[in-house]
């Protein structure tokens, strides 16, 4: 787990600074103590890490759940809770022995893509206040609705009336400004010109930075306030670390509305674990294919033990997924030592966190929301077709007016909408015509129309192929071919040379041996219309 170290420690401090600020504000959205969102990172860390078969996805708590998970509270008590979040470990365990991790294969890449980019502008949306030091409410509440009354609409009014009025803390939006820089810098030029630029990370130096300023502006003017930074509580001593910690009652398993808790709890990080899981394995530069019954296992434990000591639930999330992906982390060693570095940094430099500037993580995060919803993603879905863009745009509106799950929910019903209206009536999409086990020829055949409800059995048909074989693959008959499934055919097309897999490509255009891109040749067969 630790031979790509030199990789895996940069991403881990990056993803670090990425899941401090989000444990704390998914805690608060929650209405939990901001200590029961670090316990949750630090699970997500070490003990989901450690179990899970992903090599770069990141667990910790989850804000997809923070509305289901602050109604639960207040109508069972913490305490209670906790034995409904152990429930819910106990459900996702027994999903992943019965196989139900395939459920994840069922959603369309342009609502998972949908839900990247409207993830991206929300955390871009909700860091805006921080970054000019005037909201301080804890960030990291991913809901249209804030707990505080407001939402994003007049927060980001109240921050244009601030700029307009010159009313806003200059001293928070100077660091900001200059911590902004300094990633944009790293990231565009000094991050290619050596490699202690890529081992010593923008945000590690902007974290810093901000702690610098905060010393140097002391009673100048522009100093910043207790309010704009970071705060975690102090335990005594790892003796005192205890203290912070609260356990469930068991006593309250006579309560039938625990097991409906459990059962609402369970199911939905669940089902965010499986579609963060796909959206994690389409950015992963190296196509692996993260077992997600594995994965619901993995969870699970991490809930057990979670809900065990006090903290929240958790999920894989894409936030820090992708801040590991996009620094270069290789296997879940990263993950793994994250979650040291939450716990060790709660245990002996709690009051060196409470002194980063919250403006500073806003431009971390700007950093990270930009790349999950680069401009360029939706000129390319629209490009792809009015049948990927109207499923992307709506689950984007979803998200960012309403929440994660009723975006993701709203995308997939016009996704099926729209699979339905065009493949009415074809039930078979893949033809496996022959296989001579002795010269390790074998022929696939795609039926007429294939779209993305076929993702799960195509994807263990090509799993399944024998290295150093020969696949023809006919595709002369077919006249629609959902996207996913070209991205599929794309990603196979990568690790068949790793297999050591020819590729023989039959079309109503000629034969090609051992395609490049299946992308390129299907948007100029234009299989889609």
């Amino acid at each position: 787990m630790f031979k790509n170290l030199k990789n895996d420690l940069p991403a881990s401090i990056v993803v670090f600074f990425v899941a401090l600020p989000l444990c704390l504000g998914i805690s608060v959205a929650s209405g939990a103590e901001p200590i029961t969102g670090l316990i949750a990172g630090i699970v997500g860390g070490i003990i989901v890490g450690a179990a899970s078969g992903s090599k770069i996805g990141v667990s910790g708590p989850a804000a997809g759940l923070a509305v289901i998970v602050a109604t639960a509270i207040g109508n069972l008590g913490y305490e209670n809770f906790l034995v409904a979040v152990v429930l819910a470990g106990v459900f996702q365990i027994i999903l992943g022995v019965f196989k139900a991790g395939i459920i994840g294969y069922y959603f369309p890449s342009s609502v998972i893509k949908g839900m990247l980019t409207g993830i991206g502008i929300v955390i871009i949306l909700k860091e805006i206040p921080y970054f000019f030091g005037i909201d301080k409410n804890p960030e990291g509440d991913f809901a249209f609705l804030q707990v505080d009354g407001e939402n994003t609409l007049t927060e980001l009014l109240k921050v244009i009336n601030a700029l307009i009025s010159g009313n806003f803390d200059y001293g928070a939006t100077i660091i900001a400004v200059i911590a902004m820089a300094i990633l944009l810098l790293w990231g565009n030029v000094l991050s290619k010109k050596g490699k202690f630029f890529q081992l010593v990370q923008g945000p590690l130096v902007a974290v810093v930075i901000g702690i610098v300023y905060y010393f140097l502006t002391k009673d100048s003017g522009l100093e910043l306030s207790k309010d704009h930074l970071v705060s975690v509580p102090i335990p005594d001593g790892l003796s005192g670390l205890k203290d912070l910690l609260t356990f469930p009652d068991f006593s309250a398993l006579t309560n039938p509305k625990i097991y409906i808790t459990a059962f609402t709890i369970g199911l939905v990080a669940s089902l965010e674990t499986l579609l963060c899981v796909e959206a994690t394995d389409k950015l992963d530069p190296n196509k692996n294919v993260t077992p997600t019954n594995r994965e619901l296992f993995a969870q699970g434990s991490g809930n057990i033990v979670s809900g065990l000591i006090g903290g929240l639930p958790v999920t894989q999330v894409i936030v820090r997924s992708s801040a590991n992906i996009q620094s270069g982390g290789k296997s879940k060693a990263s993950a793994v030592i994250h979650g040291f570095f939450l716990l060790i940094s709660i245990v002996t430099i709690p009051t060196v966190l409470n002194l980063i500037p919250l403006s500073v993580l806003a431009a971390i995060l700007f950093i990270v929301g930009y790349k999950l919803a680069k401009p360029s993603t939706f000129k390319a879905m629209y490009d792809s077709g009015w049948m990927q863009f109207v499923p992307f745009i709506t689950t984007i509106v979803g998200i960012v007016f309403i929440d994660l799950l009723w975006g993701i929910g709203l995308g997939l019903a016009v996704g099926i909408f729209i699979v339905l209206y065009k493949s009415f009536g074809n039930s078979h999409f893949l033809h496996k015509e022959g296989e001579n086990v002795d010269d390790g020829k074998i022929k696939m055949t795609l039926a007429e129309e294939v779209t993305f409800f076929n993702k799960a059995s195509i994807l263990k048909e090509l799993d399944q192929l024998p290295e150093n074989s020969f696949l023809e693959l006919d595709v002369r008959k077919t006249r629609y071919l959902d996207n996913d499934i070209i991205e599929i055919l794309e990603d196979f097309a990568f690790k068949a040379r790793e297999r050591n897999i020819d590729i023989k490509l039959i079309s109503e255009r000629g034969i090609i041996e051992n395609p490049d891109s299946f992308i390129e040749f299907f948007k100029l067969k234009k299989p889609t219309e």
